[in-house]
Protein backbone atom coordinates (compact mmCIF):
# COMPACT_ATOMS: atom_id res chain seq x y z
CA UNK A 1 0.00 0.00 0.00
CA UNK A 2 1.38 3.66 -0.91
CA UNK A 3 2.47 5.38 1.82
CA UNK A 4 0.25 8.94 2.98
CA UNK A 5 3.44 11.04 1.47
CA UNK A 6 3.20 9.50 -1.61
CA UNK A 7 -0.68 9.99 -1.85
CA UNK A 8 0.29 13.62 -1.19
CA UNK A 9 3.04 14.06 -3.86
CA UNK A 10 0.73 12.08 -6.09
CA UNK A 11 -2.29 14.25 -5.42
CA UNK A 12 0.09 17.85 -5.61
CA UNK A 13 1.13 16.08 -9.23
CA UNK A 14 -2.02 15.66 -10.92
CA UNK A 15 -3.45 19.01 -9.19
CA UNK A 16 -0.73 20.72 -11.18
CA UNK A 17 -1.31 18.58 -14.26
CA UNK A 18 -5.07 19.83 -14.27
CA UNK A 19 -3.94 23.57 -13.98
CA UNK A 20 -1.89 23.07 -17.37
CA UNK A 21 -4.66 21.45 -19.47
CA UNK A 22 -7.09 24.05 -17.82
CA UNK A 23 -5.01 26.75 -19.08
CA UNK A 24 -4.38 24.94 -22.40
CA UNK A 25 -8.10 24.76 -23.03
CA UNK A 26 -8.45 28.36 -22.55
CA UNK A 27 -5.94 29.15 -24.77
CA UNK A 28 -6.75 27.36 -27.58
CA UNK A 29 -10.43 28.43 -27.01
CA UNK A 30 -9.39 32.13 -27.71
CA UNK A 31 -7.25 31.03 -30.71
CA UNK A 32 -10.25 29.15 -31.68
CA UNK A 33 -12.31 32.02 -32.00
CA UNK A 34 -9.89 33.77 -34.29
CA UNK A 35 -9.68 31.05 -36.46
CA UNK A 36 -13.20 30.35 -36.62
CA UNK A 37 -13.76 33.53 -37.79
CA UNK A 38 -11.08 33.74 -40.38
CA UNK A 39 -12.40 30.22 -41.89
CA UNK A 40 -16.33 31.72 -42.47
CA UNK A 41 -15.02 34.63 -43.98
CA UNK A 42 -12.99 33.05 -46.38
CA UNK A 43 -15.31 30.28 -47.05
CA UNK A 44 -17.81 32.57 -49.28
CA UNK A 45 -15.30 33.83 -50.97
CA UNK A 46 -13.70 30.37 -52.17
CA UNK A 47 -16.72 29.07 -52.85
CA UNK A 48 -17.88 32.35 -55.19
CA UNK A 49 -14.76 32.17 -57.07
CA UNK A 50 -15.20 28.63 -58.15
CA UNK A 51 -18.64 29.64 -59.08
CA UNK A 52 -17.54 32.13 -61.29
CA UNK A 53 -14.54 30.06 -63.46
CA UNK A 54 -17.72 27.46 -64.16
CA UNK A 55 -20.04 29.84 -64.64
CA UNK A 56 -17.38 31.25 -66.77
CA UNK A 57 -17.15 27.38 -68.22
CA UNK A 58 -20.50 26.73 -69.33
CA UNK A 59 -20.85 30.24 -70.74
CA UNK A 60 -18.32 29.86 -73.14
CA UNK A 61 -19.70 28.07 -76.27
CA UNK A 62 -17.59 27.78 -79.02
CA UNK A 63 -14.90 29.70 -78.03
CA UNK A 64 -13.13 26.74 -76.79
CA UNK A 65 -12.24 28.39 -73.43
CA UNK A 66 -8.74 26.44 -71.60
CA UNK A 67 -6.44 26.92 -68.89
CA UNK A 68 -3.53 24.43 -68.34
CA UNK A 69 -4.25 24.18 -65.17
CA UNK A 70 -7.85 23.05 -65.86
CA UNK A 71 -6.74 20.40 -67.97
CA UNK A 72 -6.77 17.10 -67.23
CA UNK A 73 -4.30 14.40 -68.14
CA UNK A 74 -3.25 10.63 -67.17
CA UNK A 75 -2.24 10.44 -63.67
CA UNK A 76 0.89 8.67 -63.58
CA UNK A 77 2.80 11.15 -61.13
CA UNK A 78 1.32 12.72 -58.30
CA UNK A 79 2.36 14.88 -55.23
CA UNK A 80 0.55 14.29 -52.03
CA UNK A 81 0.37 17.47 -49.00
CA UNK A 82 -0.30 16.69 -45.49
CA UNK A 83 -1.15 19.40 -43.50
CA UNK A 84 -0.37 18.69 -39.44
CA UNK A 85 0.58 20.56 -36.41
CA UNK A 86 3.80 22.13 -35.32
CA UNK A 87 2.30 20.72 -31.65
CA UNK A 88 0.96 17.30 -29.88
CA UNK A 89 -1.73 17.36 -27.19
CA UNK A 90 -4.57 17.49 -29.91
CA UNK A 91 -6.11 14.34 -29.70
CA UNK A 92 -6.68 12.54 -32.57
CA UNK A 93 -5.88 15.36 -34.83
CA UNK A 94 -2.63 14.37 -36.57
CA UNK A 95 -2.85 10.65 -36.32
CA UNK A 96 -6.22 10.90 -38.17
CA UNK A 97 -4.09 13.12 -41.02
CA UNK A 98 -1.05 10.52 -40.86
CA UNK A 99 -3.38 7.58 -41.01
CA UNK A 100 -5.34 8.80 -44.25
CA UNK A 101 -1.82 9.96 -45.89
CA UNK A 102 -1.10 6.07 -45.29
CA UNK A 103 -3.92 4.46 -46.69
CA UNK A 104 -3.42 6.90 -49.86
CA UNK A 105 -0.13 5.75 -50.44
CA UNK A 106 -1.44 2.33 -49.88
CA UNK A 107 -4.33 2.67 -52.26
CA UNK A 108 -2.08 4.01 -55.26
CA UNK A 109 0.11 1.86 -55.55
CA UNK A 110 -0.34 1.27 -59.14
CA UNK A 111 1.28 4.20 -60.04
CA UNK A 112 4.90 5.60 -61.07
CA UNK A 113 5.42 7.58 -57.92
CA UNK A 114 3.79 9.47 -55.24
CA UNK A 115 6.35 12.29 -53.46
CA UNK A 116 5.33 13.42 -50.30
CA UNK A 117 5.40 17.49 -48.94
CA UNK A 118 4.61 18.34 -45.35
CA UNK A 119 2.90 21.36 -43.48
CA UNK A 120 3.81 21.00 -39.92
CA UNK A 121 6.29 19.33 -37.82
CA UNK A 122 4.45 16.03 -36.75
CA UNK A 123 3.36 15.17 -39.98
CA UNK A 124 7.11 15.73 -41.24
CA UNK A 125 8.39 13.58 -37.98
CA UNK A 126 6.44 10.75 -38.93
CA UNK A 127 7.21 10.05 -42.43
CA UNK A 128 10.75 11.03 -41.98
CA UNK A 129 10.92 8.23 -38.82
CA UNK A 130 9.45 5.52 -40.78
CA UNK A 131 11.65 6.00 -43.57
CA UNK A 132 9.44 7.63 -46.09
CA UNK A 133 11.29 10.10 -48.29
CA UNK A 134 9.59 13.89 -47.94
CA UNK A 135 10.23 16.07 -51.22
CA UNK A 136 9.83 19.26 -49.06
CA UNK A 137 8.83 20.33 -45.70
CA UNK A 138 6.73 23.56 -45.79
CA UNK A 139 8.55 24.47 -42.16
CA UNK A 140 7.29 27.26 -39.84
CA UNK A 141 4.34 28.11 -42.59
CA UNK A 142 1.61 28.29 -39.78
CA UNK A 143 4.22 31.14 -37.55
CA UNK A 144 3.62 33.62 -41.06
CA UNK A 145 0.57 32.19 -42.38
CA UNK A 146 -1.44 34.74 -44.60
CA UNK A 147 -2.52 34.60 -48.19
CA UNK A 148 1.18 35.70 -49.16
CA UNK A 149 2.47 32.26 -47.80
CA UNK A 150 -0.02 29.98 -48.78
CA UNK A 151 0.28 31.84 -52.72
CA UNK A 152 4.14 30.77 -52.36
CA UNK A 153 3.58 27.19 -51.47
CA UNK A 154 0.51 27.01 -54.39
CA UNK A 155 2.66 28.81 -57.01
CA UNK A 156 6.09 26.27 -56.29
CA UNK A 157 2.81 23.69 -56.62
CA UNK A 158 1.85 24.82 -60.12
CA UNK A 159 5.04 25.10 -61.41
CA UNK A 160 5.72 21.42 -60.61
CA UNK A 161 2.24 20.91 -62.37
CA UNK A 162 2.99 22.64 -65.48
CA UNK A 163 7.14 21.22 -65.82
CA UNK A 164 5.40 17.94 -65.89
CA UNK A 165 6.98 16.99 -62.99
CA UNK A 166 3.29 15.38 -61.18
CA UNK A 167 0.12 14.85 -63.04
CA UNK A 168 -1.88 15.72 -59.74
CA UNK A 169 -1.43 17.47 -56.81
CA UNK A 170 -3.84 16.36 -53.52
CA UNK A 171 -3.97 18.00 -50.13
CA UNK A 172 -5.06 16.18 -46.81
CA UNK A 173 -6.37 18.07 -44.10
CA UNK A 174 -8.81 18.48 -41.51
CA UNK A 175 -12.09 20.45 -42.34
CA UNK A 176 -13.44 22.59 -39.53
CA UNK A 177 -16.93 21.47 -38.74
CA UNK A 178 -17.21 22.54 -35.04
CA UNK A 179 -15.68 23.33 -31.99
CA UNK A 180 -15.78 19.12 -31.12
CA UNK A 181 -15.80 17.81 -34.76
CA UNK A 182 -13.51 17.91 -37.30
CA UNK A 183 -13.37 15.75 -41.10
CA UNK A 184 -10.54 14.50 -43.08
CA UNK A 185 -10.89 15.42 -46.63
CA UNK A 186 -8.43 14.65 -49.48
CA UNK A 187 -8.71 17.63 -51.55
CA UNK A 188 -7.70 17.53 -55.01
CA UNK A 189 -5.68 20.75 -55.77
CA UNK A 190 -4.32 20.21 -59.74
CA UNK A 191 -5.86 19.73 -62.00
CA UNK A 192 -8.33 22.67 -61.23
CA UNK A 193 -11.84 21.00 -60.34
CA UNK A 194 -14.51 23.24 -60.02
CA UNK A 195 -18.10 23.12 -59.27
CA UNK A 196 -19.26 22.43 -62.57
CA UNK A 197 -16.65 20.08 -63.35
CA UNK A 198 -18.70 17.16 -63.04
CA UNK A 199 -22.29 18.46 -63.71
CA UNK A 200 -24.02 20.57 -66.51
CA UNK A 201 -24.85 23.70 -66.95
CA UNK A 202 -28.02 24.63 -65.88
CA UNK A 203 -30.84 26.26 -68.52
CA UNK A 204 -30.15 29.98 -66.65
CA UNK A 205 -26.60 29.80 -66.94
CA UNK A 206 -26.72 29.02 -70.56
CA UNK A 207 -28.69 32.09 -71.55
CA UNK A 208 -27.57 34.40 -69.42
CA UNK A 209 -24.44 35.95 -70.45
CA UNK A 210 -21.99 38.14 -70.21
CA UNK A 211 -19.46 41.21 -71.64
CA UNK A 212 -15.94 40.62 -70.15
CA UNK A 213 -13.33 42.89 -70.52
CA UNK A 214 -11.02 42.31 -72.34
CA UNK A 215 -12.08 38.86 -72.94
CA UNK A 216 -13.09 36.00 -71.50
CA UNK A 217 -9.38 34.12 -71.92
CA UNK A 218 -7.93 36.92 -70.07
CA UNK A 219 -10.62 36.56 -67.21
CA UNK A 220 -10.09 32.98 -66.79
CA UNK A 221 -6.12 33.45 -66.74
CA UNK A 222 -6.34 35.72 -64.13
CA UNK A 223 -8.79 33.61 -61.97
CA UNK A 224 -7.66 29.93 -62.23
CA UNK A 225 -4.54 30.58 -60.57
CA UNK A 226 -5.71 32.64 -57.62
CA UNK A 227 -8.62 29.74 -57.35
CA UNK A 228 -5.71 27.15 -56.66
CA UNK A 229 -3.81 29.86 -54.29
CA UNK A 230 -7.04 30.57 -52.22
CA UNK A 231 -8.25 26.91 -51.99
CA UNK A 232 -4.75 26.32 -50.38
CA UNK A 233 -5.09 29.26 -48.01
CA UNK A 234 -8.30 27.64 -47.11
CA UNK A 235 -7.02 24.06 -46.71
CA UNK A 236 -5.03 25.80 -44.27
CA UNK A 237 -7.27 28.16 -42.10
CA UNK A 238 -9.72 25.04 -41.85
CA UNK A 239 -6.28 23.01 -40.39
CA UNK A 240 -5.28 25.92 -37.93
CA UNK A 241 -9.17 25.69 -36.82
CA UNK A 242 -9.42 22.39 -36.57
CA UNK A 243 -6.56 21.91 -34.36
CA UNK A 244 -7.74 23.90 -32.14
CA UNK A 245 -10.88 22.70 -32.21
CA UNK A 246 -9.38 19.26 -31.28
CA UNK A 247 -6.97 20.60 -28.51
CA UNK A 248 -9.47 22.34 -26.83
CA UNK A 249 -11.80 19.18 -26.53
CA UNK A 250 -8.49 17.11 -25.98
CA UNK A 251 -7.42 19.15 -23.10
CA UNK A 252 -11.33 20.07 -21.71
CA UNK A 253 -11.63 15.96 -21.24
CA UNK A 254 -7.95 15.62 -19.61
CA UNK A 255 -8.82 18.17 -16.76
CA UNK A 256 -11.95 16.11 -16.07
CA UNK A 257 -9.96 12.84 -15.99
CA UNK A 258 -7.10 14.65 -13.67
CA UNK A 259 -10.26 15.69 -11.36
CA UNK A 260 -11.74 12.38 -11.20
CA UNK A 261 -8.64 11.19 -10.56
CA UNK A 262 -7.97 13.79 -7.87
CA UNK A 263 -10.87 12.84 -6.22
CA UNK A 264 -10.06 9.15 -6.34
CA UNK A 265 -6.82 9.82 -4.89
CA UNK A 266 -8.47 12.23 -2.27
CA UNK A 267 -10.61 9.15 -1.30
CA UNK A 268 -7.88 6.40 -0.96
CA UNK A 269 -5.53 8.99 0.76
CA UNK A 270 -8.71 9.10 3.43
CA UNK A 271 -9.10 5.73 3.83
CA UNK A 272 -5.33 5.16 4.53
CA UNK A 273 -5.33 7.58 7.18
CA UNK A 274 -8.11 6.29 8.69
CA UNK A 275 -6.64 2.75 8.71
CA UNK A 276 -3.20 4.36 10.13
CA UNK A 277 -4.97 5.82 12.98
CA UNK A 278 -7.31 3.03 13.37
CA UNK A 279 -3.78 1.15 13.77
CA UNK A 280 -2.15 3.66 16.16
CA UNK A 281 -5.45 3.13 18.10
CA UNK A 282 -5.14 -0.86 18.14
CA UNK A 283 -1.42 -0.65 19.51
CA UNK A 284 -2.26 1.98 22.30
CA UNK A 285 -4.90 -0.47 24.15
CA UNK A 286 -3.38 -3.49 23.45
CA UNK A 287 -0.11 -1.76 25.17
CA UNK A 288 -2.49 -0.13 28.13
CA UNK A 289 -4.09 -4.17 28.53
CA UNK A 290 -0.75 -5.44 28.75
CA UNK A 291 0.35 -3.32 31.63
CA UNK A 292 -2.19 -4.44 33.52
Amino acid sequence: MASLRDIRKRIRSVKNTRQITKAMKMVSAAKLRKAQDAILAARPYATMLDQIISDLSARSGDDNLSHPLLAARPVKRVELVTLTSDRGLAGGFNSNITRRANRFLYENTNLEAIQLSTVGRKGNDFFRNRGQAVRKDFGGLYQRLNYRAAADVAEELVASFLNGEVDAVHVVYNEFVSAISQKVVVMQLLPLQTLGSDAPASANTALVDFKYEPDRQAVLDRLVPQAVNIKLYRALLESVASEHGARMSAMENATSNASDMIASLTLTYNRTRQAVITKELMEIVSGAEALK
